[in-house]
């Protein structure tokens, strides 16, 4: 009975040692501890911020005239043609204003009173001289010459003008852009005969709202692009007052090198809306919102706060602080999943995180 009591003692003992001993020998888990992220962090930098806007313009030449005629009448003669090159005082036209000939046959009318009137005042001035007339007599005789001295002036002028008005010319040399008329058109004084650019440079114009106008000055560079094609250019013109057609404000630029941008065509161009200098910024991506407010995320002894801030403008790099940061503060700049109020970073210099992420990971690894 002993012996049985002693066998099954040793088993229970046995059993327990199997239950117990592989807990006892097995190693406890190690716990690791979460890497520190590393983040870039810089401080405000004084810097311009400039913002431009994206507008359409027509272009012109940047001297152009536009022939109309002086006198109505029926086209006879048409000597260019859309595209020619014409120099100044280049026969464009011929108008029959049928009053060319009507002034022709007044002045030599004009012409023979005169030579009759110095006639009369020459035989006139021999019998004064001989004592035969009174000088009362040689004087309406004076006075008559000069009247027909002025009528013949008169008549010339006349005769001039109608000879002008019906021999249309260019007034300057340049290109013919346009010139619709044909032999046996009749025109009248408002209708347009042709149309001349000059040989300058192009020029641009284009309308901007009152907020954008502020902004502009004369001489300031624009940048225009056509076809894949860059040019530059500068205002040349910014007029004070508003189109009453458009409401907006008309600005003329001239554009370098243009030659190539057909005349009439539109361009888009861009111009400087807001622009601010010697301001404080940061990079736009270390600004965050919520609610509509700005925050950003700064390192103090290596340790995560948001802070709010008062954001000015801002293009796609740099955004303008107003207030909430000052010049020593470290802006965390780039993001983490760790970036929470009191969380642990480790701060580096811009461009430096990749290099942090690498060593700690090799750190890792050697563990």
């Amino acid at each position: 009975m002993k012996k049985g009591i002693v066998i099954g003692g040793v088993l229970v003992l046995a059993l327990a040692s199997a239950i117990v001993l592989p807990q006892v020998l097995r190693k406890k888990p190690v716990i690791e501890e979460a890497p520190v992220p590393s983040v870039e962090v810089q401080k405000m930098e004084p810097g311009t911020i400039i913002l431009y806007r994206s507008l359409v313009g027509t272009v012109e030449p940047s001297d152009v005239v536009y022939i109309y005629p002086k006198a109505a009448g029926e086209i006879t003669d048409v000597y260019v043609k859309a595209g020619d090159v014409v120099s100044e005082g280049q026969a464009i036209c011929k108008i029959d204003t049928k009053q060319v000939e009507s002034a022709r046959l007044s002045m030599e009318a004009a012409k023979t009173a005169l030579d009759n009137a110095n006639s009369t005042l020459a035989r006139q001035q021999a019998l004064f001289a001989a004592g035969d007339i009174a000088s009362a007599t040689l004087e309406q005789v004076q006075t008559q010459a000069r009247s027909a001295k002025i009528q013949y002036d008169q008549a010339r002028l006349n005769y001039n003008y109608q000879v002008e008005f019906s021999n249309i010319t260019a007034p300057i040399s340049g290109t013919v852009e346009q010139c619709d008329i044909e032999v046996h058109d009749n025109v009248a004084q408002q209708s347009l005969l042709c149309v001349i650019s000059g040989e300058g440079s192009k020029q641009l114009t284009f309308s901007v709202p009152e907020k954008v106008v502020r902004q502009l000055s004369v001489g300031e560079a624009v940048t225009i692009e056509k076809n894949g094609m860059e040019y530059q250019g500068n205002i040349t013109e910014i007029s004070s007052m508003i189109d009453q057609n458009t409401g907006l404000f008309k600005v003329k630029a001239s554009v370098e090198s243009g030659d190539a941008l057909p005349t009439g065509s539109m361009v888009s161009l861009s111009v400087v809306s807001d622009k601010e200098t010697d301001v404080m910024s940061l990079p736009v991506d270390a600004v965050y919102y919520s609610g509509g407010n700005a925050f950003v995320y700064v390192c103090q002894e290596n340790k995560v706060h948001q802070v709010p801030v008062e954001v000015g403008i801002y293009d796609s790099q740099r955004a303008q602080i107003l207030s909430g940061l000052d010049q020593e503060t470290l802006v965390i700049t780039t993001w983490s999943s760790e970036l929470f109020e009191g969380s642990q970073v480790n701060p580096v210099e811009p461009g430096q995180k990749a290099l942090a992420d690498e060593v700690q990971a090799d750190g890792e690894i050697a563990e």
